[in-house]
């Protein structure tokens, strides 16, 4: 049996903005990787852009499944290795006991030697209840698995990641991987996200992501505990 990762993104891109470099190095190395995506998407145009029609919700949760399943192809993450677990965009929160033992599940079927997932400061909810659910579920089953988290976005913008480097020289709990030779398939990967990077709809001023350069450095950071 080979070595296996599992990572999990709160929305369909967050594997691979957050730690799409890893992911291919890891496959590089021979590990098997399986992508779990806690939520459809939906409301991203809605919350961020207040766009609810053209595309409609239900439009973009396709549009965005389809980016994802196309984007780990690019970083060598076969189809069936990608699990939806389809909860609403925006609703983790109330739905964190179905989830957790969903992930309970994928853990006991797919036991991996590390685990991947968002920090809890990061500001989105989402990405708050899925750092608690996975957290929950491998504390539940007790499992000897390296966690690693991953940021999109802190609370403070640009000055969490400065504080946790601060903190990082005392408790020494940050863990950087050079993906410098993989950054142009990270690239090619980001770019599968049409929806996200370019305007796709007639109603749009801007996209959805404006700067994808701090998302394409040569190192993934990540959070240990």
């Amino acid at each position: 049996m080979g070595k296996k990762i599992i990572v999990f993104a709160p929305h369909p891109d967050d594997e691979t903005f957050g730690c799409g470099g890893t992911i291919a190095k890891k496959i590089n190395q021979g590990y098997e990787v399986l992508i779990v995506i806690m939520t459809d998407g939906r409301y991203a145009f809605e919350k961020v852009l207040g766009i609810n029609s053209d595309p409609s919700p239900d439009y973009l949760k396709e549009i965005r499944k389809e980016e994802v399943i196309r984007a780990m192809k690019v970083l060598g993450v076969p189809r069936e290795n990608i699990i939806f677990l389809n909860f609403e965009d925006g609703k983790l929160n109330d739905f964190k006991r179905e989830a957790e033992e969903k992930v309970m599940e994928i853990l006991i079927k797919n036991p991996p030697e590390e685990v991947y997932f968002p920090t809890h400061k990061d500001a989105h909810p989402d990405h708050q209840a899925t750092y608690q659910i996975v957290k929950n579920a491998l504390r539940r089953l007790d499992i000897p698995v390296t966690q690693y988290q991953y940021s999109i976005g802190q609370k403070y913008g640009r000055i969490g990641p400065l504080i946790d480097l601060f903190i990082s020289f005392f408790k020494h709990n940050m863990y950087v991987v050079d993906i410098s030779e993989f950054l142009l398939k990270k690239r090619i990967a980001i770019e599968e996200f049409k929806s996200e990077i370019t305007l796709i709809s007639p109603r749009q001023k801007r996209p959805l992501v404006t700067d994808i350069k701090k998302f394409l450095k040569s190192k993934e950071t990540f959070y240990v505990e």
